[in-house]
């Protein structure tokens, strides 16, 4: 299983790839929005907090939050819903998305790194990414000289 890390201070994200199915332990049965430790995962992982916000599974249907079931189930969507993107208005179309709890079926998982460990991951910790845009309000450009 992929284990795609984010984090949102820096602005940087990487991908682990986790073949040990003991290490994923923790993560088995939890639901998006749950809090993990990253201990189980290695010592570089160690004091790091981790939260689940998705995943996909090894056909490619996404996971979709408040779904309690850890297999594909097909839902009617309409306008307004995550997971689709209607083509007229009014239109509703039956998709397969899959439940928000996490089993070993996932090829990959994403998290967000809450809390920092002791020790520094290179790419996911190191070094500060530089802000692509810069402001356009006049205000806060005065704000940066």
């Amino acid at each position: 299983m992929k284990l795609n890390i984010a984090n949102p201070a820096c602005g940087l994200q990487k991908t682990v790839e986790v073949d040990d199915e003991k290490k994923l332990l923790p993560f088995f049965e939890r639901r998006m929005g749950a809090e993990v430790p990253g201990d189980s995962l290695g010592e570089e992982f160690k004091g790091y907090l981790f939260r689940i916000t998705g995943g996909n599974d090894k056909q490619g249907f996404p996971m979709m939050q408040g779904i309690l079931a850890n297999h594909r189930v097909r839902l009617l969507f309409r306008t307004g819903m995550k997971c689709f993107r209607p083509r007229r208005t009014g239109e509703r179309k039956r998709k397969s998305v899959r439940g928000a709890i996490v089993g070993p079926d996932l090829s990959v998982l994403n998290l967000v790194m809450l809390q920092k460990g002791p020790a520094d991951i290179p790419g996911l910790t190191g070094g500060e990414k530089p802000r692509r845009l810069g402001p356009k309000r006049a205000n806060h450009i005065r704000k940066l000289f």
